[in-house]
């Protein structure tokens, strides 16, 4: 364990975080976790794998190594080969920090994918108890499975989460080295780069890298990795290939509206069974399910009203779906469909004659209506669905319409381009 955690965490020698781990900095995601350090709070980034959580603490490391003596600070990362994952797992990993450093004052703690522990919630929960502010510990986990009941109950008002995404349009800009200082002048350059953002998608290394055979295996390789380290061996799937299967069909079949029974039939499980890969895949924030809208958030969840399939990031969908056009309208939805998610957004769709793509509700119970429609020459019903909408509710504050260069305010609509929607 000595040698181990020797290798993990190489500023007790150096001082310094090594400069291949710190990669690009995401200014305001880091900044807010900055923030986050001070409180006594334990602090849960959950996220995809891949989404760069990791990258993440090694960068607010590399931020309090000056403040903070470097012996106090212990980094584990629970991917680590090992004999056994359970408390005792930690709590050796825990003594042999204080063993070997003898850290006096404040301890910083950083647990990576502590997901695969099991108990853990309960391990921290004692320390904290017993030592409150004397340790920070902040955590990461690519299942929200890990934000469990059992842990709200355990650490209720003693934690802060934060959700971690691929980049963000303005992210995946200052990654290919554009610094946006004037919309009208940079134009045609954000939309290229927007296009190359619409079907790359947002993983870190992905974006980083030019060569698009490497990416797509990497890609398929990060499918992979999720499905069986965060579905399949957690869960113990016997049915792997089915699992796959629904896995690349939801994948295919972003911004579709399903049925249960449809599924079912084309996959060939049974309801019940979909339903729980369905959620184990969601856990693993591969997919998403949209609910549809009503005023009361458990009508919403009660009705028997078919749901909206999206998936995390547009580059993994195109590097594993059965796809046979460029998909640009089903990949558009489902850009705006993360950002909103990233925006943290309370987002649901609406359908009756006319569809509204996302309705969200605000803090202050006034409704904000989306359609994506990402053409120039919007067809009629677009905004028809959205003059209905708020024809039907009369809270309905906002109304936009997403085009793919159109700029525009009609009949109290909003026509905004979609690349300049998402860096707003």
């Amino acid at each position: 364990m000595e040698e181990i955690l020797k290798r993990w965490n190489t500023w007790w020698v150096y001082n310094k975080v090594p400069e291949n781990k710190k990669l690009i900095i995401r200014e305001e995601i880091l900044s807010h976790i900055l923030k986050l350090i001070k409180p006594k709070e334990v602090v849960i980034l959950t996220g995809v794998r891949r989404s760069g959580k990791s990258t993440l603490i090694y960068q607010v490391i590399d931020n309090i190594l000056g403040k903070v003596n470097p012996k106090n600070i212990l980094y584990f990362n629970f991917d680590e080969p090992l004999k056994e994952r359970n408390i005792d797992t930690i709590e050796l990993i825990f003594r042999t920090f204080l063993e070997l450093n003898n850290p006096k004052g404040r301890k910083y703690v950083f647990f990576d994918e502590i997901q695969n522990i099991s108990e853990w919630e309960k391990w921290i929960k004692k320390y904290y108890d017993l030592y409150g502010e004397e340790i920070k510990f902040i955590v990461t986990g690519s299942n929200s499975s890990m934000l469990s009941d059992n842990l709200s109950k355990l650490l209720t008002g003693r934690m802060l989460t934060k959700n971690i995404f691929p980049l963000a349009f303005n992210e995946f800009l200052k990654f290919n080295g554009i610094l946006i200082k004037d919309f009208t002048l940079q134009k045609e350059e954000i939309k290229h780069y927007f296009l190359s953002y619409l079907t790359k998608g947002g993983f870190p290394e992905v974006v980083l890298e030019k060569d698009a055979e490497i990416n797509a295996q990497r890609l398929k390789g990060y499918f992979d990795g999720i499905l069986l380290r965060d579905v399949v061996l957690p869960q113990r799937i016997r049915e792997t290939a089915k699992l796959t299967e629904l896995a690349n069909y939801t994948m295919t079949n972003i911004s579709a509206i399903f049925s249960y029974n449809n599924i079912s039939k084309a996959i060939g499980l049974n309801i019940h069974s979909l339903k729980e890969y369905l959620n184990f895949l969601e856990n693993a924030y591969l997919i998403f399910q949209l609910r549809y809208f009503s005023y009361s958030v458990k009508e919403s969840i009660m009705m028997q009203k078919p749901r909206k399939l999206y998936c995390i990031d547009n580059g993994l969908r195109n590097a594993v779906s059965f796809k046979f056009s460029k998909d640009e309208g089903k990949l558009a939805e489902n850009l705006v469909f993360i950002e909103l998610k990233r925006r943290n957004k309370e987002v649901y769709y609406r359908k009756n004659k006319r569809e509204i793509d996302f309705v969200i509700m605000n803090k202050d119970q006034t409704l904000t209506a989306i359609n994506v429609s990402y053409t120039d020459k919007v067809n009629e019903r677009e905004m028809k669905s959205l003059l209905e909408f708020k024809k039907e509710f009369k809270k309905a504050k906002e109304l936009i319409l997403l085009t793919n260069d159109l700029e525009q305010k009609k009949d109290g609509i909003e026509f905004i381009p979609l690349w300049k929607w998402l860096v707003g």
